[in-house]
């Protein structure tokens, strides 16, 4: 018996039919940019019947959209039956199921058509697209050498940075917390500091530091002093005591991106120690451990677990920005890159960068998941 009170569930009518011309839509997409590959393929005379098979899979793969489109409109058939016969709960259960077939077709129509138009723009105008950016002759040719030094520079680069980042951060982070008249100093210059490498852009931080520094002739002053420690460099010529005492180019931009990626680390650190409720600290301060003991022992280990994906996005930043050290001549991945697209007229040795970037990135966000995960599972065990 129909209850006067209980709301009528929402009829799904509509998004069934919209599901059942969503997927004719996207089979119509999956025939048109598979004629239009085939008409690449042709013109660069690769076409042959193994071809022709991938096409109508694609084709067939794409048309099993209508698989629960058809279920979306008979469920939202059944629901209007049942609501016309008074069965509020079968109409409900019947609409709930053709919402979800519903935007399942949508969800996987939408998914095939961004893969359907990433296919035809590569092979767009007889494929001159594809052969611009993915010309797969060069990038088998080219692609160690351009690994190679995204290995030497753009990774060592990144690792060594990042180390000496995270504890630089922190290390400004507890600056700008310092408690006390004593250190109202100490927080204005890093609060300085952050202000002023937060807003300098990493390039020119980069060009400042990596042409700046060494043609002020600061380095000759302070370097061969501190090599005459260890190396008699009395019994060397002129230009062997330059060689000794040459900091690399590298080593002045792993400094400036430090600086500049220590800026935002601090603020992440400081906003994750800010975090921890104050009666933590109050109680760590009340069994006798000084400032220090309580970041070391009880804020900081707690602040570094709930700004894990803040940090990630930040070194995520920092390992994309190891691109721009080709401003000071470094000869990185995206510098030999380009030497090659210029050489050849053709951009895919960038896109062997573009790849290199995207694989070493991925891996690190599905680590920090599952941190994140374990991390959330053993606070809801009360661990």
């Amino acid at each position: 018996m129909r209850n006067a009170h209980a709301p009528l569930p929402q009829r799904a009518d509509g998004l069934a039919l919209a599901a059942l011309l969503f997927a004719a839509l996207c089979t119509l997409a999956a025939y048109g940019a598979t004629g239009l590959i085939g008409k690449a393929l042709v013109h660069l005379e690769a076409m042959n019947g193994g071809w022709q098979v991938l096409f109508w899979l694609v084709i067939a793969a794409t048309a099993l959209l209508f698989l629960p489109a058809f279920r979306a409109f008979a469920e939202s058939r059944r629901a209007a039956t049942a609501l016309a016969a008074g069965d509020l709960v079968t109409a409900r259960i019947e609409t709930a199921a053709a919402r979800e077939n519903g935007w399942v077709t949508f969800g996987w129509g939408a998914f095939a058509l961004i893969i359907l138009g990433f296919a035809s723009f590569v092979m767009m105008n007889d494929a001159a697209v594809g052969h611009t950016f993915f010309y797969l002759p060069l990038i088998q040719e080219k692609w160690w050498l351009v690994t190679r030094q995204f290995l030497i520079n753009n990774i060592f680069i990144f690792v060594v940075a990042e180390i000496l980042v995270l504890i630089w951060g922190l290390i400004v982070a507890l600056a700008r917390l310092m408690p006390g008249k004593a250190g109202q100093p100490i927080r204005a210059l890093a609060i300085l500091y952050c202000d002023i490498f937060r807003g300098l852009p990493a390039i020119v931080t980069l060009y400042l530091i990596g042409f700046g520094i060494p043609t002020s002739g600061l380095p000759d002053l302070i370097v061969p002093h501190i090599v005459g420690l260890f190396t008699d460099l009395s019994a060397m010529t002129v230009a062997e005591q330059r060689a000794a005492t040459r900091i690399p180019v590298t080593w002045w931009c792993i400094l400036a991106l430090t600086l500049t990626y220590g800026a935002y680390v601090a603020e992440v650190y400081r906003a994750g120690i800010e975090s921890i409720h104050w009666s933590q600290v109050s109680a760590a301060r009340s069994l006798g451990l000084s400032y220090m003991q309580t970041m070391r022992y009880v804020v900081v280990p707690q602040a570094v677990r709930r700004i894990m994906a803040p940090l990630l996005n930040d070194f995520i930043g920092l390992q994309k920005d190891t691109a721009l050290v080709q401003v000071v001549g470094v000869i990185d991945a995206f510098n030999q890159s380009r030497i090659i697209a210029s050489n050849a007229f053709n951009l895919s040795a960038v896109t062997i960068v573009a790849i290199l970037f995207v694989v070493i990135t991925i891996p690190q966000a599905r680590f920090v998941d599952r941190l994140i995960e374990r991390d959330n599972a053993r606070m809801r065990a009360g661990g």
